[in-house]
């Protein structure tokens, strides 16, 4: 294995899609995300929602990001579905919840990308608010949202005080997994970031740091923990 290139895996969405000739069901990802990890460092590996995840099937792997998309099955934490709640993605639910519950087994760093984040809470014990206002302002439009970030924190050794973020989510964490702390907040209270205790590096963040591949910082944190595994 390469020291300087980690393996980051990042989990994918199961679409319909267009390509070519084509519309077919496809594993596909946003392009930000690859780009994000080969800038910060590292060698990107996708992981669709298909076949068995769990720590021995992940062991090659130096890092792993959860990243956004739909909305989780609120059953999954004890809810009702609201009405405005998307449908049910129960295989990446179950996808994504095994893929945390192997990179903890392996004390493999992770970053939760705005669905990501929730489903590292929900997989801890966690639970979400399903529908809140002021962080979707359109369908792929992005509210840009300045965050406070908890001194003391690894986020705060990455973005330091305070900062501008890239949000679009209608769902934010309610109560807070054990284990799980909150470092960072939207001047409206909304959870933006939580950390797990005693994690090398564990890393939710509610906004979409892939968006802007001129700020790398995120990326480049866990790709820097993520080499710390390497021969």
């Amino acid at each position: 294995m390469n020291a300087s290139k980690p393996l980051i895996g990042i989990s994918t969405y199961l679409e319909r899609t267009r390509f070519g000739h084509w519309d077919v069901e496809a594993a596909v990802l946003y392009r930000g995300y690859l780009d994000c990890v080969v800038k910060a460092g590292g060698n990107p590996v996708m992981l669709p929602p298909v076949g068995t995840w769990n720590a021995e099937t992940i062991g090659f792997l130096d890092g792993l990001v959860i990243a956004g998309g739909a909305d989780i099955d609120p059953a999954t934490y004890g809810a009702e579905k609201h009405e405005l709640t998307g449908e049910p993605r129960r295989d990446r639910d179950d996808a994504e919840f095994a893929l945390v519950e192997a990179a903890l087994k392996l004390d493999l760093p992770v970053l939760g990308v705005c669905r990501g984040m929730q489903v590292l809470n929900v997989a801890l014990g966690g639970t979400l608010h399903q529908h809140i206002e002021g962080h979707n302002p359109a369908p792929a439009v992005f509210e840009h949202t300045e965050i406070a970030v908890a001194r003391g924190s690894a986020l705060h050794r990455v973005l330091g005080d305070r900062t501008t973020v890239q949000c679009h989510h209608h769902q934010s964490l309610d109560r807070i997994a054990d284990g799980l702390k909150v470092t960072a907040q939207a001047p409206d209270g909304t959870v933006e970031a939580v950390e797990l205790e005693g994690a090398r590096f564990v890393v939710g963040v509610q906004s979409h740091p892939e968006q802007d591949i001129e700020d790398l910082r995120l990326f480049e944190a866990l790709v820097d923990v993520a080499r710390s595994k390497t021969p």
